[in-house]
């Protein structure tokens, strides 16, 4: 049988190495760096064989080290896997849950919705919502899992597309009457756009029944939230692109009038991102619950938007 320390240092190592810093293992692990780097120092000894590189800037893992850590890891996700099991079922899904999601309305209305009434259903679980405008390090920050509109570069992460929100074009109905309403996709070369996206250009591709056209757009001002994009179309900086669901109270109080209405974009997927797909009882509780809830959720409400869009013709102006 092994010795619990043994298999203590594994978990070690692997926290080491996921993290690539004594540190942050340490910080996470609630362990004093000196004994957590005397731990890994005595597991190497005893297995004769160096698994990380020091230096006083950096650690790396040496070619047995990677060969290692493959299968340490799986160990220790195995391990952990089995303990929930136990726990889950002397007292169901426990433990604080740190979800990272988007600051997008939709996130702040339906998301905070479906994870209050997921709260309801298991008592033992924390979930704490960091609201974030670009991608966080999972592993880095110590989340469980990240809701995302954009699909990660890294090869490694778990990736699940849970719905998609429809998008549409807008602008507040000064800029269109002092600028014009364009009829066409082309015509937008003519008109300031205020991009969600750190660029001064952006191809868009717009379809209407068979016919599809990229058009190339441009503008003054960009930034990297769309919540902000609005505000800005909202007070007549351009014309922007938005989830319908977005901007549904805008267009029913007259702030905001669809553009192009005939044509559509191509809706942006909604991600469940995850380090592993062996994940603590907590964290598929809750993606199971929101990969059931949300797809359907997003559907009614981007149905919703364009239904609230369509009577509120052109031109028209809440009061």
């Amino acid at each position: 049988m092994p010795s619990p320390q043994i298999l203590r240092d594994i978990a070690l190592f692997v926290e080491v190495a996921k993290r690539m810093s004594f540190s942050r293992a340490a910080e996470a692990l609630d362990m004093p760096v000196s004994s957590l780097s005397r731990r890994i120092s005595q597991f190497e000894a005893a297995l004769g064989i160096r698994l990380l590189d020091r230096t006083t800037r950096k650690i790396a893992l040496t070619p047995a080290g990677e060969t290692y850590l493959a299968q340490a890891s799986q160990l220790v996700e195995d391990a952990q896997r089995s303990f929930d099991a136990l726990i889950t079922q002397a007292r169901g899904p426990a433990g604080l849950l740190k979800v990272a999601a988007p600051p997008d309305f939709w996130a702040v209305q339906h998301l905070s919705d479906l994870t209050a009434e997921f709260s309801g259903l298991h008592e033992q679980v924390h979930v704490h919502l960091d609201l974030h405008a670009s991608q966080v390090d999972l592993v880095q920050d110590d989340y469980d899992l990240a809701i995302t509109n954009e699909e990660p570069t890294q090869a490694s992460l778990i990736v699940r597309r849970v719905g998609a929100t429809a998008n549409g074009l807008f602008a507040a109905p000064d800029y269109l009457r002092s600028r014009g309403r364009p009829g066409h996709p082309h015509e937008l070369s003519e008109h300031d756009i205020v991009l969600p996206v750190a660029s001064s250009t952006a191809t868009w591709q717009f379809t209407r029944r068979d016919e599809v056209v990229n058009t190339t757009v441009s503008g003054r001002l960009s930034c990297n939230s769309r919540s902000l994009a609005r505000r800005l179309a909202i007070t007549g900086r351009g014309i922007t692109m938005s989830s319908d669901i977005n901007v549904q109270r805008d267009v029913h109080r007259g702030r905001l009038e669809p553009v192009l209405p005939d044509w559509q974009l191509p809706a942006t997927p909604v991600y469940i991102v995850t380090t592993s797909r062996l994940l603590p009882a907590k964290a598929r509780s809750y993606i199971d619950f929101i990969s059931k809830r949300l797809s359907g959720v997003l559907l009614d409400a981007g149905v919703t938007a364009r239904r609230d869009a369509d009577r509120h013709p052109v031109g028209s102006r809440a009061l």
